[in-house]
């Protein structure tokens, strides 16, 4: 019987899946970063027959067994994940699956949503059941190995020199992505998915640097009227650049050196003195908002801040990066857990330790379990008294999703009484599956949404956030009874987007989504306080990013915003919302990275505005993941 040759098998299965990921991912295979993937995969599919051939017929079955399966299985579970979070699970998430990907029942229900979509990811190794007593799983011998692996050799050594003659200039080219720059999912467009997961065990196990671009920085000012307060501190860079011998070190040094600072403005210490009350609201968006079904939500947002152009990208651990964005003003980093690898770092610049420092009581609460994401060591870190379920918070933590409702009753009384307070809680009764059948918040609440013209996951949905919008009536009356109201503000903000609902169900209801792309991650920031006379309209460009140095500003609290990624939104700095694969928006554009399309929104924007822009960016992701690795802060202020 002719047997078909193993290499050909390998060279076909690995190009085809990657070519199919590429094509429904990102609806287009036919550019120049084609070129660079069939040459990767060229070389993993030589590498990988050659180790399936190294022993007797038996042995190499075996191995290619695995090894087929294996493939399969990594590259349908990234296209799932990619479905879900809009980004590349890292090798670190592969190994901490059970809390990356949630729970069980979402992936079916993603899996089955997208089940044509992931049969035609299977083809290969349906494929291989059919044809596997064909195959020639022979011993190859030490020639024909030492001709493959040369093949391959020359195979690199053709995909290198294409990259160096290749234009170079972009800030994500295909040059800078291979060599400078980790970017997962801009990589995965250009080289496929195996390699993108070779760079990053690479760069996981021998460690990475990327080097900070160099900016044109804006000059300061010169005040003409009136004199200019920054929101600055007396930091002596100059003489933590001459004492620093580590070169990573001192180029922050430099860099932060030369950011402009924040001015202070008309609302700077508008709620001084007031007690604050932060919640990062699960799967919250502007669909949660309306005049019947949430109440309490619609009069917050109508009375207070306004922010019109507001989002909160999804980024690469979902919740937990969500969190840490809006507590942190830091962009979390590619391949770990920031918010728990953040856990023994020096944090000045959160809400607890902030808050700690001028005399408030700072506590924390989930209605989550309490060693979830490591929160028992980070939010303490962060200055908190932390409790949640199973640990500390006693609400009934047997159902799920959680009562947003029983955690604010069961943790009021512990600062409501406290002269001063600062509380911070993580809700979680709008999670995911929206669904009468195993969500216990909107089966609670069906019977106030049951008769809306709606699919059953936008009912659920919906009825979700009525859980957080009584929650929250159940709080402004108790300050109000505890004469706490006036002199407390409220911040609401969210995760992430409702990911569990599909991008056409969101759309069913939501008429704010035109831009699938951008408008998906379009969000309400509420930020209120009970002595507002009016609603204040802001249309600047903002994400949770700019949360922290805004509350910050409004509480004339003593900090320095050039060492804070986000800027306060209230100042006169241009805005601009960064998403995980470095596409922005501004108020210039919008700027989607992976197809490299700049899309204005005025005339006359210069010709260097996006390339300019995305080295901005860069160095903001870039300065975000050494003060996560370097725990920069402890070295400024020697702590």
């Amino acid at each position: 019987m002719k047997k078909y040759n193993l290499l050909l098998f390998n060279i076909l299965s690995i190009l085809y899946m990657d070519i199919c990921f590429k094509l429904l991912a990102f609806h287009n295979i036919f550019n120049t970063s084609t070129i660079y993937m069939i040459l990767c995969d060229l070389i993993i599919a030589i590498i990988i027959t050659i180790v399936e051939s190294l022993f007797n017929d038996k042995v190499n079955k075996i191995t290619t067994f695995i090894l087929t399966i294996l493939t399969s299985l990594i590259i349908v579970a990234q296209y799932v994940y990619y479905l879900y979070y809009d980004a590349i699970f890292s090798v670190y998430s592969l190994f901490h699956g059970a809390q990356v990907f949630g729970f069980i029942g979402s992936i079916i229900e993603v899996m089955l949503g997208n089940i044509f979509s992931i049969i035609l990811l299977f083809v290969p190794l349906i494929a291989f059941f059919f044809i596997f007593k064909k195959l020639n799983f022979e011993r190859k011998n030490y020639y024909i190995n030492i001709i493959s692996l040369s093949s391959s050799i020359l195979i690199f050594i053709l995909f290198i020199f294409l990259l160096h003659i290749s234009d170079k200039s972009k800030t994500y080219s295909a040059y800078n992505l291979y060599f400078n720059t980790h970017v997962p999912k801009l990589t995965v467009r250009d080289f496929g998915i195996l390699t993108e997961m070779r760079l990053d065990l690479k760069r996981t196990i021998f460690g990475f640097e990327e080097k900070m671009i160099v900016e044109n920085k804006k000059e300061e000012i010169i005040p003409v009227q009136k004199e200019i307060i920054y929101n600055q501190m007396n930091i002596d860079f100059d003489s933590l650049i001459e004492n620093e011998k580590n070169e990573t070190i001192k180029s922050m040094h430099e860099y932060f050196k030369t950011e402009m600072p924040t001015n202070q403005n008309d609302y700077t210490g508008m709620f001084e003195g007031k007690n604050l009350i932060v919640f990062v609201a699960e799967a919250f968006s502007p669909m949660s908002i309306n005049e019947e079904l949430t109440p309490t939500l619609y009069k917050m947002y109508n009375e207070g801040f306004q922010f019109t152009n507001f989002y909160t990208p999804v980024y690469y651990v979902s919740t937990s990066d969500g969190e840490y964005v809006s507590l942190t003003s830091l962009l979390p980093k590619d391949g770990t857990w920031s918010m728990s690898t953040s856990r023994n770092n020096y944090l000045p610049f959160v809400y607890g330790n902030m808050f700690k420092e001028i005399g408030y009581s700072t506590r924390a609460y989930h209605n989550g379990a309490y060693t979830y994401y490591n929160r028992n060591y980070s939010h303490p870190n962060m200055g908190y008294k932390f409790k949640a379920c199973y640990g500390g918070l006693n609400i009934n933590c047997g159902v799920w999703p959680q009562s947003d409702i029983e955690m604010i009753e069961k943790s009021l009384d512990e600062y409501i009484n406290d002269e001063y307070f600062m509380t911070y809680y993580m809700t979680v009764s709008g999670h995911l599956q929206y669904t009468y059948i195993g969500n216990s918040m909107a089966t609670k609440n069906k019977k106030y949404v049951k008769d809306l013209p709606y699919g059953e996951k936008i009912q659920a949905y919906l009825a979700t956030q009525i859980e957080l919008d009584r929650a929250l009536e159940l709080l402004i009356k108790k300050l109000e009874e505890a004469g706490k109201l006036d002199d407390t503000v409220i911040a609401i903000s969210a995760d992430h987007y409702p990911y569990g609902l599909t991008n056409n169900e969101i759309k069913s209801y939501a008429d704010y989504v035109i831009d699938e792309k951008f408008d998906i991650h379009k969000n309400a920031f509420i930020l209120w306080n009970n002595e507002m006379e009016k609603s204040i309209k802001v249309t600047k460009y903002a994400s949770s990013l700019d949360i922290v140095p805004t509350i910050f500003n409004l509480f004339n609290l003593k900090y320095d915003s050039r060492l804070l990624i986000g800027k306060d939104i209230l100042s006169d700095t241009e805005g601009i919302v960064i998403f995980n694969d470095r596409s922005w928006i501004t108020n210039s554009g919008k700027y989607d990275s992976v197809k490299d399309r700049f899309t204005p929104f005025k005339n006359n924007v210069s010709s260097n505005y996006v390339e300019n822009i995305n080295n901005e960016v860069y160095n903001k992701f870039l300065m975000s993941k050494l003060i996560l690795e370097k725990d920069y802060y402890r070295k400024v202020f020697k702590k």
